[in-house]
């Protein structure tokens, strides 16, 4: 069966497209998309093969899937929106916005505590399932009424689950919109970028469904009981069939719940790579940019089990750890099974890898790590 293959490529990264198409016809990949662009300038945009399993239905220009924490990104660019705006301030406690968050010792937690993932609120106390997260308003409750599993601010521990329930509590709390909304209204549809937190069922028939990986994202059974890295993935567990489901797809799940593409996400995270504006729609400053750059954390996260840089929403590059990212002036985050974004504010690039066959990794699969590698070698 030929390998359907569609879209454009700059003649710079040849090697990118080459990596891409191989990938494809040897099965390593089944349906995927890579967009680069510069000053928010597509020269890549290209996908390929098949949106299905039983490889019925073609990966297309228009194909979006979900792309797990990629999601996260666009949920903190949707908070530093408000920060633009003189709404919310990254320093002020979170309690000032949502009083009722001050419960039970995290009255100290701070607005770039929830953005940088050191807030000590990185999953839900048991016991507590996936679907129990798609009623976001009780769900986001129950975070609001527990305590931090260490001290605030103090180190990393990856909010896997909570991270979009927290920061868009705090976005209705001061705007009166829920996430999906505001990301709709304020930064999707103004930019024209094919990106839902929240998927309205009429648009189904465009998603493929992810291909689960062949193993968890981490083997739970290595984990000491009482951790916090055990706590965070059984609170809830992960499963990534969950977002076949109408349930999954129509919540608005900030944290690993988005469906787009890599066109869309290019789109989106462009203007934090352009300087904060796109085609005439300014929604960030360079003051306002440089908070992401400002790190929080640089340490081995209590969740990840790993060493991980975080700035304000977005993580930074951490050689021992993520090394495809390479230092600079970049922010990135991927999503689990090997979807990706990478931001270089230097070179006023940002380069997107969606799929739905997920790989092993949960910052990054091993075709994520060669498909950003030809993107910086292209680059020069």
């Amino acid at each position: 069966m030929v390998t359907v293959f569609g879209g454009l490529c700059d003649s710079r990264f040849a090697a990118l497209q080459e990596a891409l198409k191989h990938n494809l016809d040897s099965g390593a990949e089944l349906g995927a998309s890579i967009v680069v662009t510069l000053d928010g300038v597509p020269v890549v945009d290209m996908w390929g093969g098949w949106s299905d399993a039983g490889r019925a239905t073609e990966w297309g220009p228009d194909t979006i899937t979900n792309v797990f924490s990629c999601t996260k990104t666009v949920t903190a660019l949707a908070a530093l929106v408000l920060v633009e705006r003189g709404l919310l301030d990254v320093y002020a406690p979170v309690a000032r916005y949502w009083p009722e968050f001050a419960a039970r010792g995290k009255e100290r937690v701070e607005v770039r505590h929830l953005l940088s993932h050191t807030s000590g609120v990185p999953a839900w106390d048991q016991p507590i399932t996936g679907e129990d997260l798609y009623d976001v308003a009780e769900s986001t409750k129950r975070l609001a009424a527990q305590a931090p599993w260490w001290e605030p601010g103090s180190v990393s521990g990856y909010h896997v689950h909570s991270y979009g329930h927290l920061i868009g509590e705090l976005i209705r709390r001061i705007d009166g919109r829920t996430l999906g909304r505001f990301v709709a209204e304020e930064i999707a549809g103004p930019l024209g970028a094919d990106f839902h937190i929240g998927l309205d069922p009429s648009e189904f028939g465009r998603v493929s469904d992810v291909i689960p990986p062949p193993s968890p994202p981490i083997d739970l059974t290595s984990l000491d009981p009482g951790s916090v890295s055990l706590k965070t993935f059984t609170g809830p567990s992960a499963n990534a069939s969950a977002s076949w489901s109408g349930e999954w797809r129509t919540a608005e799940n900030g944290a690993a719940g988005g469906q787009g593409n890599a066109r869309s996400l290019a789109r989106i995270q462009s203007v934090v790579a352009c300087g904060g504006e796109l085609d005439g729609v300014r929604l960030l400053s360079p003051d306002t940019i440089a908070l992401i750059f400002q790190e929080q954390s640089n340490g081995v996260d209590l969740v990840l089990g790993k060493p991980i840089r975080f700035g304000i929403g977005y993580g930074l590059p951490t050689p021992v750890s993520v090394p495809f990212i390479p230092e600079g002036r970049i922010c990135f985050w991927g999503g689990w099974g090997g979807s990706e974004i990478v931001i270089d504010t230097e070179r006023r690039m940002t380069m997107t890898y969606v799929m739905n066959r997920m790989g092993l990794g949960i910052l990054g699969s091993d075709r994520t790590a060669q498909y950003v590698a030809a993107t910086f070698d292209a680059l020069g």
